[in-house]
Protein backbone atom coordinates (compact mmCIF):
# COMPACT_ATOMS: atom_id res chain seq x y z
CA UNK A 1 0.00 0.00 0.00
CA UNK A 2 1.19 3.93 -0.70
CA UNK A 3 1.07 6.26 1.74
CA UNK A 4 -0.44 8.83 -0.59
CA UNK A 5 -2.67 6.70 -1.79
CA UNK A 6 -5.86 7.96 -0.17
CA UNK A 7 -4.43 11.42 -0.55
CA UNK A 8 -3.89 11.62 -4.25
CA UNK A 9 -6.63 10.33 -6.40
CA UNK A 10 -4.60 8.26 -8.80
CA UNK A 11 -7.29 6.98 -10.45
CA UNK A 12 -8.77 9.99 -11.53
CA UNK A 13 -5.48 11.13 -12.47
CA UNK A 14 -5.10 8.29 -14.85
CA UNK A 15 -8.43 9.26 -17.12
CA UNK A 16 -6.87 12.29 -17.86
CA UNK A 17 -3.36 11.72 -18.35
CA UNK A 18 -3.51 11.44 -22.00
CA UNK A 19 -4.51 14.99 -22.25
CA UNK A 20 -1.94 16.61 -19.46
CA UNK A 21 0.74 17.48 -21.94
CA UNK A 22 -1.41 19.01 -24.26
CA UNK A 23 -2.48 21.42 -21.11
CA UNK A 24 0.84 22.09 -20.20
CA UNK A 25 1.68 22.75 -23.86
CA UNK A 26 -1.33 25.32 -24.32
CA UNK A 27 -0.11 26.88 -20.68
CA UNK A 28 3.58 27.33 -22.42
CA UNK A 29 2.10 28.92 -25.02
CA UNK A 30 -0.35 30.98 -23.68
CA UNK A 31 2.50 31.63 -20.81
CA UNK A 32 5.02 33.43 -24.21
CA UNK A 33 2.01 35.35 -25.04
CA UNK A 34 1.20 36.96 -22.10
CA UNK A 35 5.04 37.23 -21.65
CA UNK A 36 4.72 39.79 -24.50
CA UNK A 37 1.79 41.46 -23.75
CA UNK A 38 3.12 42.27 -20.19
CA UNK A 39 6.16 43.21 -21.38
CA UNK A 40 4.45 45.89 -23.30
CA UNK A 41 2.41 46.88 -20.16
CA UNK A 42 5.38 47.14 -18.25
CA UNK A 43 6.56 49.82 -21.11
CA UNK A 44 4.02 51.90 -21.24
CA UNK A 45 3.49 51.73 -17.42
CA UNK A 46 7.39 52.97 -16.53
CA UNK A 47 6.91 55.75 -19.66
CA UNK A 48 3.68 56.65 -17.94
CA UNK A 49 4.91 56.80 -14.36
CA UNK A 50 7.11 58.36 -12.11
CA UNK A 51 8.44 55.31 -9.97
CA UNK A 52 8.29 51.55 -9.97
CA UNK A 53 4.89 52.01 -8.05
CA UNK A 54 3.45 52.62 -11.25
CA UNK A 55 4.37 48.57 -12.59
CA UNK A 56 1.78 45.62 -11.87
CA UNK A 57 2.17 42.28 -12.22
CA UNK A 58 -0.87 41.39 -14.90
CA UNK A 59 -3.16 38.16 -13.71
CA UNK A 60 -3.30 36.89 -16.45
CA UNK A 61 0.27 35.91 -16.94
CA UNK A 62 0.47 35.51 -13.42
CA UNK A 63 -2.15 32.78 -14.38
CA UNK A 64 -0.12 30.67 -17.08
CA UNK A 65 2.40 30.64 -14.56
CA UNK A 66 0.76 28.83 -11.79
CA UNK A 67 -1.13 26.73 -14.39
CA UNK A 68 2.28 26.07 -15.99
CA UNK A 69 3.37 24.67 -12.93
CA UNK A 70 0.53 23.14 -11.16
CA UNK A 71 -0.05 21.03 -14.59
CA UNK A 72 3.20 19.55 -14.44
CA UNK A 73 3.76 18.97 -11.20
CA UNK A 74 0.11 17.01 -11.79
CA UNK A 75 1.98 15.21 -14.49
CA UNK A 76 4.63 14.47 -12.17
CA UNK A 77 2.21 11.94 -10.37
CA UNK A 78 1.40 10.51 -13.46
CA UNK A 79 4.24 10.62 -15.70
CA UNK A 80 7.73 10.30 -13.10
CA UNK A 81 10.20 11.04 -15.45
CA UNK A 82 8.85 13.03 -17.83
CA UNK A 83 6.91 15.24 -15.56
CA UNK A 84 10.12 15.65 -13.46
CA UNK A 85 11.83 17.76 -16.06
CA UNK A 86 8.63 19.32 -16.81
CA UNK A 87 8.22 20.35 -13.57
CA UNK A 88 12.20 21.36 -12.96
CA UNK A 89 11.48 23.82 -16.39
CA UNK A 90 8.41 24.95 -15.18
CA UNK A 91 9.51 25.83 -11.74
CA UNK A 92 12.40 27.53 -13.18
CA UNK A 93 9.93 30.00 -15.64
CA UNK A 94 8.00 30.54 -12.70
CA UNK A 95 11.48 32.14 -10.41
CA UNK A 96 12.79 33.63 -13.39
CA UNK A 97 9.65 35.13 -13.74
CA UNK A 98 9.52 36.47 -10.28
CA UNK A 99 13.20 38.00 -10.66
CA UNK A 100 13.14 39.44 -13.84
CA UNK A 101 9.41 41.39 -12.46
CA UNK A 102 11.64 42.56 -9.87
CA UNK A 103 14.44 43.61 -12.19
CA UNK A 104 11.93 45.59 -14.15
CA UNK A 105 10.87 47.75 -10.92
CA UNK A 106 14.98 48.37 -10.51
CA UNK A 107 14.87 49.80 -14.16
CA UNK A 108 11.94 51.86 -13.67
CA UNK A 109 13.12 52.93 -10.44
CA UNK A 110 16.25 54.24 -11.86
CA UNK A 111 14.92 56.07 -15.37
CA UNK A 112 18.23 55.84 -16.73
CA UNK A 113 17.44 53.29 -19.33
CA UNK A 114 14.54 51.80 -21.18
CA UNK A 115 13.27 48.85 -20.24
CA UNK A 116 14.92 45.62 -20.79
CA UNK A 117 13.59 42.69 -22.12
CA UNK A 118 13.06 39.57 -19.51
CA UNK A 119 15.83 37.46 -20.98
CA UNK A 120 16.30 34.61 -18.37
CA UNK A 121 12.39 34.67 -18.12
CA UNK A 122 12.42 34.19 -21.78
CA UNK A 123 15.01 31.58 -21.95
CA UNK A 124 13.39 29.52 -19.73
CA UNK A 125 10.01 29.38 -21.05
CA UNK A 126 11.33 28.91 -24.83
CA UNK A 127 13.00 25.61 -22.97
CA UNK A 128 9.51 24.93 -21.12
CA UNK A 129 7.96 25.16 -24.26
CA UNK A 130 9.98 22.71 -26.42
CA UNK A 131 10.08 20.62 -24.23
CA UNK A 132 5.89 20.41 -23.39
CA UNK A 133 6.13 20.42 -27.50
CA UNK A 134 8.02 17.20 -26.96
CA UNK A 135 6.30 15.59 -24.76
CA UNK A 136 2.82 16.26 -26.28
CA UNK A 137 3.80 16.10 -29.99
CA UNK A 138 6.04 13.09 -29.92
CA UNK A 139 3.94 11.20 -31.51
CA UNK A 140 4.74 13.46 -34.90
CA UNK A 141 8.18 12.04 -34.72
CA UNK A 142 7.84 9.02 -33.18
CA UNK A 143 8.38 6.64 -36.46
CA UNK A 144 11.69 8.88 -37.24
CA UNK A 145 12.50 8.37 -33.56
CA UNK A 146 12.37 4.64 -33.65
CA UNK A 147 13.94 4.71 -37.03
CA UNK A 148 17.25 6.00 -35.12
CA UNK A 149 16.87 4.85 -31.92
Amino acid sequence: MQPLQFLVPIGALEAVAPVLPFVILAFAVGNMITRIIQHSRHESQAAAGDDDEALSRWPPHTATNLGLVLSSLVYLIVEPHGGMVMSVLALSVFVSDFFEYESRCVEARSKSKDLDRPVAAIGASVFALLYAGYQSLFFVIEPLWNAVV
